[in-house]
């Protein structure tokens, strides 16, 4: 429930055909395929590793709905079941070890995989069946930051149909600014070995993988900064500290925390907190027969352990020496503290992770359809904690710690240390098993010349069963976390705390249908519908309440229309998408204490109406420009919850109708490139704009609209050698994005008490030049 802690609702655009056509250095740029293309499973026009908000992770291309994972594929399977605690990015780069790395389509994801939205979708190079025996590529990449990445793949011939692939990919990443207590904000590396066999005259071909990864990513612990809100949409920098550029995390490396299933108090460092390995073996089988039939079978193993550190800013208060803070000096002398002071909470999620998948998968291509039938038996086992941690801090560059000798009641501190309240706010537990049985079939079909339907089913059977820490007292209601909570502790009511069993099986579905009509050879009609049914994944049972286990519903239909020449193609779509039976865990603060923070589960719908125009217009040799507009209005449906906080404070939410957390209206994005000198030199350009934002749920605080920017060239020296100079922001825009912190329970009436005040979030990623070179031998 990562999201949860953030307490930020990572929803984001509907923007059905939203990416950004620009790249970087070996990321080509392809032209948009005309939507009538048959068989076409992927979006071109799509660069989802240009990203604003992560220097090595794909581009989230969300769909108008809260939170989820980004959805990666790796050789037809995901690349990891859940994303928390073992994320994508610990795991999987898109490097040189890839032979193909595209977009599939929201119905297509949904098909194959179950989930609603956009997956990158990527395969591994398995060896060539050219006659050397050396192929090589080797990457670099580096920034003015210090960041030092590279990676290299070297695949041949055997002899006798047996080819070989290797690769090694290392990243050595400090960040845009320096942590005092680790050398790098991202540490990863990945290594790759592949055997492949061409057996009975080529028709079939073997594969077997080894892939080990081993990563310290401490990025999304790093996010958060302080600013001052202005009141009109503006945030300013506080003396002596810049957004992105500036260190919001004390000086300090190692952090206690209790252990939820012992009770025992542990201390890790922040480093180590975050080590993520993983062990997998991957089989690949293809099999095609002469009349055209072609068999899949796709198997993967991974044995992991899976960490995610947050170090989530809460509530930014004033303090007065009277209130009895201290700093500490190095000699450990305390001295009274007057100022700002941010309350953070530190999250250690852990699990280890054995995770199974087999797909099957057969499909014959005719001369005006094609068909396809599936299967698919994923099992995923995890044994699960999230600790809790609570500390404030002096807020400044490289904060100090802040002390309370006197133990204020409210605050069960860790005898002489800065840290108190051991897991009692977001706490998590659960160890079980979670198994997909699922069947899917698609069929591809011309109708007529003019005429393409395309058309598909999925039925899953998801069985979870396991352990957690969801306890019901005497009277039938849960127990919430309370300070130094673990499984054998004893609640004010004499409640012991231990592990509860559940067990659900469900049937879940997906439907999809595409119609798409030429009325000319270059102008037509087309319309998709999807939809998908679900149920709550495993870590849904994490927190100290059961989720709602209802049906999750979530139709998406679009419909528009699309032209396409030799110098233009376009698309323009009206679209709807909704989802039911949301679960969310809010951490909400006592507004009279922000000491006091409570936990409140909560169930809501979603349901938004956009209009996206999509175009790529070559109206000359060279160049080249893509424009997207979006307009979208996400609405919150059902959206109420309350908390009794420990003083008998009751604060209640009701953001039904509200604009959805961190959507903006308006998506602009525009990308021109020109290519020339033989296509040896190209220039190019992304700016991507994001109107007006809401910064807390109920719509009391928001952002101005934004700019993204990039920008670089690209160079292809000779056939060996390429050449590329990307920036980031090269606008050099700062502020803040996403939510504020705490500031979940003000209203729009008290909105104007709070201009000029100090507050937390997180920001737009700094100016950023980074240079990169490959070679292909």
């Amino acid at each position: 429930m990562y999201a949860n802690k953030l307490r930020l609702h990572r929803a984001s655009l509907i923007t059905m055909l939203a990416a950004v056509s620009a790249g970087a250095l070996a990321q080509t740029h392809e032209a948009a395929d005309s939507v009538a293309a048959k068989g076409n499973k992927e979006e071109s026009n799509r660069n989802v590793m240009l990203n604003a908000a992560s220097a090595n992770g794909p581009r989230e291309i969300s769909i108008g709905l809260p939170g989820g994972d980004v959805n990666v594929l790796e050789n037809g399977l995901p690349v990891v079941f859940n994303s928390n605690p073992h994320n994508v990015n610990t795991h999987w780069r898109g490097d040189g070890s890839l032979s193909h790395t595209g977009l599939l389509k929201i119905s297509e994801t949904a098909i194959t995989t179950g989930n609603i939205g956009y997956a990158v979708n990527s395969f591994d190079q398995l060896g060539t069946d050219k006659t050397k025996m050396f192929n090589g590529t080797l990457n670099y990449n580096a920034n003015h930051f210090g960041k030092q990445q590279f990676d290299f793949n070297l695949n041949g011939a055997l002899g006798k149909g047996w080819f070989y692939s290797g690769s090694v990919y290392q990243n050595f990443d400090p960040g845009s600014f320096k942590l005092r207590f680790a050398q790098y904000q991202d540490r990863t590396e990945i290594y790759k070995f592949a055997l492949t066999k061409l057996y009975n005259e080529g028709r079939g071909r073997l594969s077997a993988v080894y892939h080990y990864s081993n990563s310290h990513w401490l990025s999304n612990a790093t996010t958060g900064a302080p600013f001052i809100y202005n009141g009109d949409g503006s945030v300013s920098e506080i003396p002596g500290f810049k957004l992105g550029t500036t260190s919001y995390l004390p000086n300090v490396s190692t952090i206690p925390y209790m252990d939820m299933r012992t009770g025992e108090v542990k201390v890790t460092s922040l480093y180590d907190a975050t080590a993520s390995r993983g062990n997998q073996i991957t089989l690949l089988n293809n099999y095609r027969w002469d009349n055209g039939l072609e068999w899949d079978v796709r198997f993967k193993y991974d044995h992991a352990l899976g960490s995610y550190l947050y170090q989530t800013p809460m509530s930014l208060s004033k303090v007065q020496a009277a209130d009895g803070y201290y700093t500490k000096g190095a000699d450990g002398t305390l001295s009274p503290y007057a100022g700002h002071m941010q309350s953070r909470m530190s999250c250690f999620n852990r699990g280890r992770i054995d995770e199974t998948f087999l797909t099957s998968e057969l499909k014959r291509k005719l001369s005006n359809m094609t068909w396809r039938v599936g299967i698919d038996q994923w099992h995923y086992h995890n044994n699960y904690a999230s600790c809790t941690t609570m500390y404030d801090h002096t807020v400044q560059d490289t904060p100090e710690l802040l002390y309370h000798p006197a133990a204020l009641p409210e605050k069960k501190y860790y005898g002489s240390t800065a840290y108190y309240n051991f897991n009692q706010n977001a706490s998590e537990y659960y160890k079980g098993d979670e198994n997909k049985l699922a069947v899917y079939a698609t069929h591809d079909w011309d109708v007529t010349p003019k005429l393409n339907l395309y058309y598909g089913a999925r039925l899953e059977w998801q069985r979870s069963k396991g352990e957690n820490a969801a306890v019901r007292n005497a009277d039938g209601k849960y127990v919430g976390r309370f300070a130094n909570y673990h499984l054998g502790a004893t609640a004010a009511d004499g409640t012991v705390i231990a592990p509860a069993d559940y067990s659900y099986d469900w049937l879940n579905q997906v439907y999809t249908a595409a119609l798409t009509y030429k009325i000319t050879h270059e102008f037509g009609l087309t319309g998709d519908f999807t939809y998908n049914t679900q149920r709550p994944a495993m870590n849904s049972f994490a927190p100290a309440e059961l989720p709602n286990v209802g049906k999750i519903a979530i139709p998406l239909g679009r419909a528009g229309i699309y032209y396409n020449n030799k110098w233009l193609s376009l698309t323009s779509l009206f679209s709807y998408i909704a989802k039911s039976n949301n679960n969310s865990t809010l951490n909400l603060i006592n507004p009279n204490n922000p000491s006091d923070i409570k936990a409140s589960a909560l169930t809501y719908d979603i349901k938004t109406l956009g209009w996206t125009t999509d175009a790529v217009v070559k109206p000359f040799k060279g160049f080249e420009f893509h424009f997207l507009f979006t307009y979208q209005k996400p609405t919150y449906k059902k959206y109420e919850t309350s908390v009794t906080f420990s003083d008998g404070t009751v604060s209640g939410i009701n953001a039904t109708g509200n604009i959805v957390t961190e959507i903006p209206k308006v998506l602009v994005e525009l990308d021109p490139s020109y290519t020339f000198l033989g296509d040896a030199l190209r220039v190019w350009a992304s700016f991507r704009y994001f109107s007006k934002t809401y910064a807390n749920i109920k719509n009391a605080y928001y952002f101005n609209g934004r700019w993204e920017t990039f920008g670089g060239v690209d160079w292809k020296v000779n056939r060996h050698v390429q050449l590329g100079c990307t920036v980031i922001n090269f606008l050099n825009q700062t502020g803040a994005k996403g939510s504020i912190a705490g500031a979940e329970l003000v209203d729009k009436e008290q909105a104007a008490q709070y201009n000029g005040a100090w507050m937390a979030g997180s920001y737009i990623r700094p100016f950023t030049v980074e240079f990169a070179a490959k070679i292909n031998f």
